[in-house]
């Protein structure tokens, strides 16, 4: 059933909220470059469709509403370039960048959900497009902000004083427009002091818990302690989780939630141990026209990403690896999905449905 539980009134001002990874700046891209962190804090300043495709693709930009948010101003581009060459043609010239976007990453949903929307916007363009189609992205950035903070407070309503939470990976402001998604639940719990203690995963191969989720939490002032993943299935046979809160790159409509490798184990080790187990992402994450988690599209990636770290080789030369970036949880396992329209609790294709009822 679809329900907004009771909460707290948050003091959204004394919420800490410092770290942006998207912005549009003097008519370029401004990405926080996430490969570079925690040892150094660089930033790209994209000029080309081609650059922010890129960026994309080698995960200087990551974390589903973040890649939507970046495809976005990256149409602004597009356009701007068609425009340039085509002049009052740049419809037609438009359509080789956008499907460079489109093709960056494939399983995020918000990266086709964001172009799908900007296309919307063509027919009513002027002849010079870039004036609307940048109106229209920072309107899809604004808005994300907004569904973060809106789910940030629903999300905490679920939330018991004292409570030991964990994620996985980074659903965090680096991950989205700013807030995030699974640790803006985290933010606001612990505002209202529900929370106890955070622990992060690591999240091999990338380490996003480690170098993103730790610094990001880090730099608002937030506690957080460092777990291998594989030691989250032990500490909840302590007894010392309550809840498992992650965030999702696509959810089917059916229920069931693609995000990083590694959150099926936690589904399934928290329900082994009556564990919560929510998945924090706005509507924009859900999609309708994929019926089931089995039949989206997992995105794979080198070898070298498990068989290196950095540049010093961890594996034994010869060896080959297996490399899926994310897995799936079916619905059955989620006790809750939060969006900024309001929590499904035990959520299933009818309930997903509801939200846009």
């Amino acid at each position: 059933m679809l329900r907004c539980p009771s909460m707290k009134a948050p003091n959204l001002s004394a919420i800490r909220d410092s770290v942006r990874a998207v912005e549009w700046l003097e008519g370029r891209l401004k990405l926080l470059d996430q490969r570079r962190l925690p040892g150094q804090c660089e930033y790209l300043f994209l000029d080309t469709t081609e650059e922010v495709a890129e960026a994309i693709r080698d995960m200087a930009v990551r974390g589903a509403p973040a890649i939507g948010i970046a495809a976005a101003y990256g149409v602004v581009l597009a356009a701007r370039a068609a425009f340039a060459k085509y002049g009052s043609n740049w419809r037609e010239g438009i359509h080789h960048d956008l499907q460079r976007l489109l093709h960056a990453r494939p399983t995020a949903f918000n990266l086709r959900w964001a172009v799908d929307r900007m296309k919307t916007v063509f027919a009513r363009c002027p002849q010079a497009p870039e004036p609307t189609l940048l109106a229209e992205a920072k309107t899809i950035h604004a808005e994300d902000i907004a569904a973060n903070r809106r789910m940030g407070e629903i999300g905490a309503g679920f939330i018991k004083p004292a409570s030991r939470v964990l994620t996985h990976c980074n659903a965090g402001a680096l991950a989205t427009g700013g807030f995030g998604t699974a640790l803006g639940v985290v933010r606001t719990a612990h505002t209202q002091r529900l929370i106890d203690k955070v622990y992060a995963d690591e999240t091999r191969p990338w380490l996003q818990g480690a170098r993103l989720t730790a610094w990001e939490l880090i730099q608002d002032g937030i506690p957080v302690t460092l777990l291998a993943d594989s030691a989250a299935a032990y500490l909840m046979q302590r007894g010392g989780i309550d809840w498992v809160i992650v965030g999702a790159d696509r959810i089917a409509a059916n229920g069931d939630a693609a995000n990083k490798i590694g959150t099926y184990g936690l589904a399934l080790a928290a329900r082994a141990h009556g564990v919560g187990f929510m998945v924090v992402a706005p509507t924009s994450t859900v999609d309708l026209t994929t019926p089931s988690g089995g039949v989206i599209r997992i995105e794979e990636r080198g070898d070298e990403e498990l068989l290196r770290l950095g540049n010093q080789p961890t594996a034994a030369s010869g060896a080959t690896a297996w490399n899926p970036v994310f897995d799936i949880t079916p619905a059955n396992l989620i006790d809750v999905i939060v969006t900024e329209r309001g929590a499904i609790e035990r959520p299933d294709q009818e309930k997903l449905a509801g939200l846009w009822k």
